[in-house]
C-alpha cells in the first residue's frame, strides 16, 4: 500500500473537528440522542452506515459483553469513540455468554446490557450478535478502526486481518486497573460468604 492511498483510508485520517463537536454534528445538535433509539438491528445499522460511509465518517466498532459495566469499560468506549466519527458497540447474546462465561451468567440481560450501553455519550450504535465471536458482524459492517482492550493479545483479536486487509486498523486501549466483571463478581460472591 502506498503512503498516499493509506492516508486516504478514513481510519487513517483524523477528523479536525473537536471530538464534542463531531458529536453534535451527530446528534444534529439537538442534544443527546435517547438511548433507545441507538438500539439497532443489523439491518437498520447497516443502513445508517452506509450513509456515514458517504459522509466521509470513520466507523468505530468494539465488542463485548459488558455484563458489569465498570470505569474499565466506560473509559474503553470514550477512548474508542474519540478515534472516530461514530462508535458502534456490538454486544453478545445471553445464550453466548453463557457458552462463553459459563451457566451462571450473565448477571445481566443482554437488552438490559444494550440500554445501558447506549445510555452512554460516547455510544453511537448498539447492535446484539448471538454467535460467540463477532466476526460475522466485521465482515458485514467493515468498520475502519477495530479497537479492543490492552487485555487482549493483538493474534487473538477477532476480525484483526480483515480489518486490516481493508486498509483499516485495530487498536489495544490500556485497561484500567483494578476493574473486570470476573473480579468484581468474585469479590460480590467473597462477601455473600461472609
Amino acid at each position: 500500500m502506498t503512503r498516499k492511498a493509506d492516508r486516504s483510508h478514513p481510519a487513517r485520517r483524523r477528523s479536525r473537528q473537536a471530538p464534542h463537536a463531531r458529536h453534535a454534528r451527530h446528534a444534529g445538535g439537538a442534544g443527546p440522542r435517547p438511548p433507545r433509539s441507538k438500539l439497532l438491528t443489523l439491518a437498520k445499522l447497516l443502513g445508517a452506515l452506509r450513509q456515514a460511509r458517504r459522509a466521509g465518517r470513520i466507523i468505530v466498532f468494539t465488542n463485548g459483553v459488558f455484563d458489569l459495566l465498570h470505569p474499565g469499560h466506560v473509559k474503553l468506549l470514550a477512548r474508542a469513540r474519540g478515534m472516530g466519527d461514530l462508535l458502534v458497540v456490538a454486544v453478545n447474546s445471553d445464550a453466548s455468554v453463557r457458552r462463553l462465561k459459563g451457566p451462571d451468567r450473565p448477571f445481566v440481560s443482554q437488552r438490559d446490557r444494550a440500554l445501558m450501553l447506549a445510555s452512554l455519550e460516547a455510544v453511537d450504535y448498539v447492535v446484539g450478535f448471538t454467535q460467540d465471536t463477532p466476526l460475522t458482524l466485521i465482515e458485514r459492517i467493515q468498520p475502519d478502526l477495530l479497537v479492543k482492550g490492552g487485555d487482549w493479545k493483538s493474534g487473538a483479536i477477532v476480525g484483526k486481518d480483515l480489518v486490516e486487509s481493508r486498509g483499516g486498523r485495530v487498536v489495544r486501549v490500556p485497561v484500567l486497573e483494578g476493574f473486570s466483571t470476573t473480579k468484581i463478581a468474585r469479590s460480590v460472591r467473597a462477601r455473600r460468604q461472609v
